[in-house]
């Protein structure tokens, strides 16, 4: 097993901090354009967009543990950087519009994301000028059309989160993006991105958890209240897959693209952790070891980060040729989404539990195991 029971935990809050700090730090101190690289196949037109990419992705993943530990510098460094992304008089002010790409939607749903994951810390605690460059901000991006594809979700995310603090809704940016994924689903836990299943880690990127952000927060809407009871059970039987997929050693096939994004792609198992849903027969302990293992494997590899702190381009090290066309430095920070179990306490099983074997260490190991079934 990789930590003795209590080390883990703390382990995750070292890495967490360690992520964080060079982009909060510098974004609080209003110096993220002037300081962070932008690492890319062509760094100018990654440029406009990598750093509300490194912000929005970023404080989606830390924002449970924000939450429920209320870490009083990185809170603060939080509400800090919300003011300098979202201020019009920033040096850091980001960008919600450009075009012609539309890549702001994507990074704002995650923004999004994280008032919905930290609603005290995060949105309650923030004062009336910041909360209203924050909705202006987000609200600049329903002038993006979403493609028909994952990106469906990230239009419904901003809109769930005007649900949630009051503001009046597009309906239509929430119920085509929910109905198309329920078009789309494949069978056994996995939709596709758009009506064609890809080999990928979108599921885990992406689809899995917004669905689940969303119909949780329509869970009482009557157009969109049936879908949320689907929409967990798929997300349960996705997290036993993803379980199964960590190796004994701690690794997990590099399979389609944005492998840069790293253990990022194991977001739905630790939601599922957090949320208290993991599926049966996965116990909370093992999941803590078997991320634990991976995540050691995957951010510990040399050249993971640079001299300065930052994230690289890269799976397991620094590996520039894994980059998409689309990938900056600013991408890479959706690793942090795999750290969502930071949001339960140091009491809960999840941290407290003895260590236990994960799903591949007991079946390589000629342990009997029940059978796997489709739903």
């Amino acid at each position: 097993m990789p930590d003795s029971v209590g080390d883990a935990r703390q382990y995750w809050i070292n890495l967490a901090e360690r992520i964080a700090r060079p982009v909060l730090e510098n974004l609080a101190a209003r110096t993220l354009k002037a300081n962070m690289p932008v690492e890319a196949h062509n760094p100018k037109s990654r440029a406009p967009f990598t750093y509300l990419e490194a912000f929005g992705r970023l404080l989606s993943g830390i924002a449970p543990w924000l939450e429920q530990d209320k870490p009083e510098k990185w809170v603060k460094l939080a509400h800090a950087s919300i003011d300098a992304a979202t201020d019009p008089a920033s040096p850091d002010f980001m960008n919600f519009t450009n075009k012609p790409y539309n890549q702001p939607l994507v990074d704002a749903s995650y923004l999004a994301m994280a008032f919905l994951r930290a609603p005290e810390v995060l949105w309650k605690s923030l004062d009336s000028r910041v909360k209203g460059n924050v909705i202006t901000a987000l609200k600049a991006t329903r002038k993006i059309r979403p493609n028909q594809s994952n990106w469906l979700m990230f239009a419904a995310t901003v809109e769930a989160l005007m649900h949630m603090i009051g503001e009046e809704i597009v309906r239509p940016r929430v119920d085509n993006a929910l109905r198309k994924h329920m078009e789309w689903y494949k069978g056994d836990g996995v939709y596709g991105d758009g009506p064609n299943f890809h080999w990928d880690y979108y599921n885990g990127f992406v689809i899995q958890p917004m669905l689940v952000e969303v119909t949780s927060i329509f869970a009482k809407d009557a157009e969109w209240g049936t879908f949320a009871p689907d929409v967990l059970k798929c997300a349960q039987r996705y997290s036993a897959i993803l379980e199964r997929f960590i190796s004994p050693e701690g690794t997990y096939p590099p399979i389609g693209r944005s492998l840069t994004y790293r253990f990022g792609a194991f977001q739905p198992l630790a939601q599922m952790a957090l949320m208290k849903k993991l599926p049966k027969n996965v116990s909370p302990a093992q999941v803590r070891c078997a991320m634990t293992t991976m995540i050691r494997r995957q951010m510990e590899a040399p050249g993971t980060f640079d001299e300065q702190g930052w994230l690289r381009i890269g799976f397991c090290g620094h590996q520039k040729g894994l980059a998409d066309a689309y990938v900056s430095t600013g991408s890479l920070y959706l690793c942090a989404n795999g750290l969502l179990a930071l949001g339960l306490p140091a009491s809960d099983p999840f941290w407290s539990a003895p260590d236990a074997p994960w799903t591949s260490v007991k079946a390589w190991a000629g342990v009997d195991i029940p059978g796997d079934h489709a739903i």
